[in-house]
């Protein structure tokens, strides 16, 4: 029997991970983590109706290290689901950081300041590898972190398992989440010009909340029969496999169809960004499904369950096509946060970073026989694993990546710290991968990371990581970076990036502000 505790319970993923966890017999309590938010009063009662003692409730925010640590206190295993996520954390960059850097941080610090470590899994995400094209877009752990432009969530996410991997905790895991399936998607998107972030021929791969929170389960249930060798102190991606693959037109176009439309019907290309969004093909999807057995449902199945179970969509289904694309679309278009609103504001940080220039973004084509959508399938994204014949190869990493991290020696470090435009200025390695070497970046900064954290984990200079945002700059010196940032950017735009803590946007091209 284990104790578990869990952060982000009343999410998609986090409801579902509880819910589940709460079926295994070999689950003795579960200790939850609710914000003191009136909403959790009446959440908070019915779990406690539904689960009785079998269920514990703290109430208070993740940032408070006093409050975690009696989260934490006695269990087994710590699984950290809270997240503010777009466009949230677009909205309020403050409750980003307070919840998706500094809970992380409070939590980590509560579970190496008791006596018995428990184990933690924190659940990271797919946004730190930043924006993709199908230019490269099959991904995996040691790929480099690149957040995307003002996206605060990535960021924080970012910089939080950063502080995991090398905060010294005796066994932890960093869980990629991939994008997730859930009931309410549509509905949730609908609401937000966030929408028209995504990019149309990126490479996203999905998963349902479902069977993210099966994974939790899993977990869970394998550490009670103490067969999770292999698994700690570890960066894996969750992700759907090879039948969950899309591009982001394709997953409009799955969504949209429960709706009786398509997005040829409801907006037009130019409304889209063409970069600086995220999302990957999963080369390493395989592995923690060969792991744990999680994966049990597709996208195709997931829209057609959904559209059986809400009748609004087959009542959508009568509704002129026109009406919707007046009344919903052309509204979503108009939202603070559509990448339409920023040209129509002047926004020019925003849509540099969206486009390129606010030039680009007009010249896009308006109709769609003039747009070229890619073939998801051409790319190999049904593929077992990535095709070597694509353009799509996989990323390089800088070093011999067939050996396993037991077998590194300081000229690998070397290598990958050349790679990065750096050096690695420690003389001999620790006693494992997680003892920390001396590293110096591109810019001259020193610092210490793990060999696990820098060559795996994708990590590199603390001082160089946004914000600001200047990967146009850092690319220029570092092979590891510009292999991927000059698929959707040109070595000529030199822009630096920042962010206010209230959100406004800032861009400078030759020290010039825009």
């Amino acid at each position: 029997m284990i104790k578990i505790a869990m952060t982000g319970t009343s999410g998609s993923m986090g409801s579902e991970a509880l819910r589940q966890t709460l079926e295994l017999n070999t689950a003795e309590r579960v200790r939850i983590l609710l914000t003191p938010k009136k909403k959790n009063d009446k959440l908070a009662a019915k779990l406690k109706r539904r689960y009785g003692a079998r269920i514990e409730i703290v109430r208070g925010r993740i940032s408070d290290e006093n409050i975690c640590r009696r989260l934490v206190e006695g269990a087994d295993i710590v699984v950290n689901m809270a997240a503010v996520i777009p466009p949230h954390s677009d909205n309020d960059p403050r409750a980003s950081y307070e919840c998706n850097l500094r809970g992380a941080i409070a939590l980590a610090d509560a579970v190496a300041a008791q006596a018995r470590q428990p184990k933690l899994v924190h659940i990271s995400t797919v946004a730190v590898y930043g924006s993709r094209t199908l230019a490269h877009p099959w991904g995996r752990p040691g790929d480099p972190i690149l957040p995307a432009v003002f996206d605060s969530y990535a960021l924080h996410k970012a910089l939080a398992e950063r502080y995991i991997m090398e905060r010294g905790l005796q066994n932890w895991v960093i869980l990629r989440q991939t994008a997730i399936l859930y009931d309410k998607i549509v509905f949730s998107n609908i609401r937000d010009g966030l929408l028209f972030h995504t990019t149309l021929n990126g490479p996203l791969e999905w998963i349902t909340a479902r069977d993210s929170g099966y994974l939790i389960r899993r977990i869970a249930e394998r550490e009670a029969e103490g067969e999770n060798a292999g698994f700690w102190n570890r960066v894996f991606d969750v992700a759907g496999g090879a039948q969950n693959r899309r591009t982001g037109y394709d997953t409009f176009a799955d969504g949209f169809s429960v709706m009786g439309g398509s997005p040829r019907a409801y907006f037009t290309p130019n409304d889209s960004a063409t970069r600086n969004f995220h999302g990957l093909w999963f080369a390493d999807a395989d592995e923690l499904d060969t792991m744990f057995g999680y994966r049990r449902d597709t996208v195709d199945g997931f829209w057609r369950e959904l559209g059986r179970k809400y009748r609004i969509f087959r009542l959508a289904r009568i509704v002129p096509a026109a009406l919707i694309r007046r009344f919903l679309f052309r509204r979503l278009l108009n939202d603070k946060n559509s990448p339409m609103r920023w040209l129509k504001d002047g926004d020019e940080a925003r849509a540099i970073a969206a486009f390129g220039s606010a030039e680009a973004a007009r010249a896009l084509p308006q109709r769609w026989e003039d747009y070229p959508l890619a073939d998801a399938k051409a790319h190999g994204a049904e593929a077992a694993e990535p095709l070597t014949d694509c353009a799509g190869s996989m990323l390089r990493h800088g070093y011999d990546e067939n050996k396993p991290p037991e077998a590194w020696t300081i000229e690998d470090m070397r290598q990958a710290a050349k790679f990065r435009g750096g050096k690695c200025l420690s003389e001999k390695m620790g006693a494992t991968p997680y003892v920390k070497l001396v590293w110096q970046c591109c810019e001259g900064h020193t610092f210490e990371a793990a060999p696990y954290t820098v060559l795996i984990g994708g990590h590199w200079c603390p001082d160089c990581m946004p914000q600001p945002w200047e990967f146009d700059r850092l690319a220029k010196k570092m092979p590891y970076f510009a292999q991927v940032w000059y698929d959707s950017h040109y070595s000529g735009e030199n822009m630096r990036y920042s962010l206010d803590e209230d959100g406004t946007a800032h861009a400078e091209r030759g020290g010039e502000e825009t």
